[in-house]
């Protein structure tokens, strides 16, 4: 279909734009706004920048990630060498609480385990690995602690959501104990991605259920 053709183009322009993203491996198909990536990156970095760029193109209602890492031989480190850098990394970020991180490493693919207060931190602890040498895939298995959650809960998301950028009219707040589940419509990914952020800003949320549809 031309719009899916013009899809792929623009995803490809997009990505050649990029500069921390080496498309020379990356294959791009379309259709009806799901938009596949392929082939094969550098680094796992790489692997999650050319998703959010791809992402960020308007016309994208999914992205469906199938890049593998494969590292240049002569700049892969051992199992052993990624554990130590990656607990250097932990230490030295203000975000993520002393001590609470467990690494496992196998075979390049990281695994973080452990209890944090909020999802920032649970979420930082992933980004400060995903530069480093060697790692070719990152499984965060970090949970938040339960607290209490506000029985207004639904009400101070909505409030949060219409503050920022949207209208919440379009997209509804149900809470059920720490579980929130946001559902409507957005108009890109990206708005997608921050509605759900601003859910986990509230205090108690243990898991958020992200059903927005891109429309």
């Amino acid at each position: 279909m031309p719009q899916d053709r013009a899809l792929q183009e623009s995803v490809l322009t997009e990505l050649v734009w990029e500069p921390s993203v080496d498309v020379a491996h990356i294959g791009v198909t379309a259709e009806r706004g799901i938009v596949t990536l392929t082939g094969h990156v550098e680094n796992f970095l790489q692997k999650r920048n050319a998703e959010k760029a791809t992402a960020r193109v308007r016309g994208v209602r999914a992205v469906v990630e199938e890049l593998e890492v494969r590292l240049p031989f002569p700049l892969k480190h051992g199992d052993e060498e990624i554990a130590k850098a990656a607990l250097n990394r932990l230490d030295w970020e203000v975000d993520v609480p002393k001590d609470v991180v467990t690494i496992r490493v196998e075979n390049g693919w990281v695994t973080l385990t452990g209890c944090v207060e909020w999802h920032f931190q649970r979420e930082a602890a992933e980004r400060v690995l995903r530069g480093l040498v060697g790692v070719v895939g990152i499984q965060n298995e970090i949970i938040t602690k339960v607290h209490p959650i506000a029985q207004d809960v639904t009400a101070e998301i909505d409030a949060a959501l219409h503050r920022s950028r949207f209208d919440p009219r379009t997209i509804t707040v149900a809470a059920d104990g720490g579980k929130i589940t946001l559902s409507g419509t957005v108009p890109t990914l990206t708005d997608r991605y921050v509605a759900c952020q601003t859910a986990w800003k509230s205090r108690g949320a243990t898991e958020v259920e992200n059903n927005l549809v891109v429309a």
